[in-house]
């Protein structure tokens, strides 16, 4: 039999309808593949918005109380000093150091004899020493690394992330400024004479143990002269001369008692008019400069951050008046507070105030995070860990506390 020849018609029917088949298809996986694009662009547009707003709600939170976590007594030492270490806390006296953890317990204890220590801390090591004297302890998380005697009376002391220290050494009429290892290798050894360079007031060491910046100040008849000396220790110090001096800036009639690496390039000057910034990455730059609009009670400096408090110029307000810059000099904010204060310490997000038995802690962004009246005299408050966590020493107990939005 034969088949029945399809007119054109006919065929060209058959051929849209089965076009339109195809059509039908290939729209209904789009509209498929659409949707699921739809989906997972609003899944990931809620969690971004979820995860900004629980961001934003930690960051805006006000705290009213606080639940203690571990307590433990203390026995009252009027010598104790305290200083964050490790994520922990570093008790130093004339006669000991103690590692204290985040539950109050100590993790390890040992015996010194300094009658003027002085302690610098930079990431998990530690070092003091005996100001005047000629005794320098390194310790690390683990304990004591090594006990080095020094030749000359010690003037100022450093120490670089990696456990590396620099001091500063007073003669009759030479200075020395040495680099150890933690251990008690010298890696180098630079002389100042007193009537060139005057006397060592601060020295800072950059992370890397590379950088060095020192703050001298010397007579000029009856004038304060004041350096800053800029020292590297890398390539490019070597290359530059033999004493591996890169830079000074003089100051007439101004004292710079503080010198910081607030980052392995940046380096602040706290001097008695103005805070000087400076960028270091081989050879010291100007950055910026800070002037104080008053006079000033107190610095502190955080690795994005400097500030300053001094009175508030207000006199309806009265009290004390923070002032917070970012490392480019910018005014960040200004924050009143009416406490009368005895530490700052400045953390990575926020500066802890402390006077008598009040606390207060205010954000990086100048917002109150925690304000309280504790029952005991505050002797330290440092940051725990883990997030709103603080250990905070009283004459008789070191106590972990946690924040929480409720009054105690």
């Amino acid at each position: 039999m034969f088949k029945k020849k399809k007119t054109p018609t006919e065929d060209k029917v058959i051929r849209v309808s089965r076009l339109k088949k195809e059509e039908t298809g290939e729209t209904r996986s789009r509209k498929r593949k659409h949707l699921r694009t739809f989906w997972v662009l609003f899944l990931l547009v809620l969690i971004v918005s979820i995860s900004v707003g629980i961001y934003v709600y930690r960051k805006m939170r006000r705290y009213r109380g606080y639940k203690v976590i571990r307590s433990t007594e203390l026995q009252y030492e009027a010598t104790a000093e305290y200083i964050e270490f490790g994520g922990n806390l570093l008790k130093y006296t004339p006669e000991g150091v103690s590692y204290i953890n985040a539950n109050g317990d100590m993790v390890w204890t040992t015996g010194i004899d300094l009658k003027v220590p002085i302690a610098k801390v930079k990431g998990d090591y530690a070092v003091i020493a005996d100001k005047g004297g000629n005794t320098v302890c390194v310790f690390n998380t683990a304990g004591e690394v090594g006990k080095v005697t020094m030749p000359y009376a010690i003037c100022d002391i450093d120490v670089a992330s990696m456990g590396a220290f620099t001091v500063i050494l007073e003669s009759d009429e030479v200075n020395y400024i040495n680099m150890y290892s933690s251990t008690g290798e010298k890696i180098y050894e630079m002389q100042t004479s007193i009537d060139r360079s005057g006397y060592p007031i601060d020295m800072s060491i950059s992370d890397d143990g590379q950088k060095l910046f020192t703050s001298y100040f010397r007579l000029d008849g009856v004038n304060i002269v004041n350096q800053l000396t800029a020292y590297n220790f890398g390539e490019v110090g070597q290359n530059t001369n033999a004493d591996r001096m890169v830079g000074g800036f003089t100051f007439d009639d101004e004292m710079i008692p503080k010198v910081e690496f607030l980052t392995n390039s940046c380096v602040a000057a706290f001097t008695d008019q103005e805070i000087k910034l400076y960028t270091m990455k081989e050879k010291p730059t100007e950055r910026a400069t800070i002037n104080y609009d008053g006079e000033v009670s107190g610095i502190f400096y955080a690795s994005s951050y400097v500030g300053f408090v001094q009175k508030n110029p207000d006199a309806n307000v009265g009290g004390n008046l923070l002032k917070v810059y970012d490392l480019n000099g910018k005014e960040l904010f200004e924050y009143p507070f009416s406490i009368e204060y005895e530490r700052i310490h400045a953390a990575k997000g926020e500066i802890i105030i402390t006077g008598g038995n009040q606390c207060l802690i205010v954000t990086k962004s100048g917002r109150t995070k925690f304000s309280y009246a504790f029952s005991s005299m505050i002797r330290s408050m440092v940051p725990a860990a883990k997030r709103n966590q603080y250990i905070v020493t009283f004459e008789d107990r070191t106590e972990t506390i946690k924040l929480t939005t409720e009054d105690k």
